[in-house]
């Protein structure tokens, strides 16, 4: 996002919950206060780090569903994302989509990239407000066809033995080894389509993630191995071109390929 941001492009996230079931994941900030005041906090984080990314940012307006595994979600709480109609959250997004005539647009894939019901619950209503956004006969002559579509595919096995063995030559501890251990097969290894160099970009999205600071322990393992060694072992974001509406050539290195 601030790679696109950099080169001039509209960068809109559009954010679905509040956050405000949410766990407080920095031990520092993990206090009845910050609990108590948790949604507005989640929204001043993310206007932090809308601001460091250089991007814009718009609430859906739908509560945190909280965290559970498994299908069928169990006491829902009203007003939650995954316990809206999908019709009526999916024309939502639509609304958005229709408004800001994105040329790509960017969500998780069916698993959510972890079962979080509020990521799965992205993904289902992204689709539906593609197609309602779509929809003539429901927007008229503002109806939109998104030309790229994507998701995420952040959680590969390559990627994090990768930084795992860079880790490692370079004589750190590896945040990477829990994960790794006894995951073989990647089902997201031969989904890949595009990988966008942006690893001059590290530093500012760890700015950002560190801007979300409930959610996010700044001596954690996410910032375990220095930026210039991700850089230098993976200095990609992966993605898997799901739609589009224009000619496309494989693997792709930019989300705008055939648009520009």
């Amino acid at each position: 996002m601030a790679l696109y941001a950099a080169q001039g492009v509209s960068v809109t996230v559009l954010t679905l919950t509040g956050g405000e079931r949410g766990d407080v994941l920095n031990p520092a900030l993990d206090t009845p206060a910050v609990r108590a005041d948790l949604p507005a906090i989640r929204r001043r984080e993310m206007e932090h780090a809308r601001t460091v990314l250089g991007v814009d940012q718009v609430w859906l307006g739908y509560e945190d569903s909280g965290f559970q595994l498994g299908e069928p979600w169990a006491d829902l709480p009203p007003g939650s994302l995954a316990a809206a109609d999908l019709r009526e959250s999916g024309a939502r997004m639509a609304d958005v989509l229709v408004r800001l005539r994105p040329h790509v647009v960017v969500t998780y894939d069916e698993s959510g990239g972890y079962p979080h019901p509020d990521h799965v619950m992205c993904h289902r209503v992204s689709l539906k407000a593609l197609e309602y956004a779509a929809d003539q006969e429901r927007y008229g002559e503002r109806a939109w066809t998104v030309p790229k579509v994507y998701y995420q595919m952040s959680f590969r096995r390559a990627k994090w033995a990768a930084l795992d063995a860079a880790a490692r030559a370079a004589g750190l501890e590896s945040p990477y080894a829990e994960r790794l251990a006894g995951w073989v097969y990647d089902p997201f290894d031969h989904r890949v389509t595009t990988q966008i160099e942006c690893g001059d970009w590290f530093d500012v999205r760890d700015e950002a993630l560190k801007a979300h600071a409930t959610q996010v322990d700044p001596v954690g393992g996410w910032f375990a191995v220095p930026t210039a060694l991700q850089a230098t072992a993976w200095p990609v974001e992966d993605y898997e071109l799901v739609r589009s509406t224009v000619a496309v050539h494989l693997p792709e290195t930019d989300l705008f390929a055939g648009l520009r």
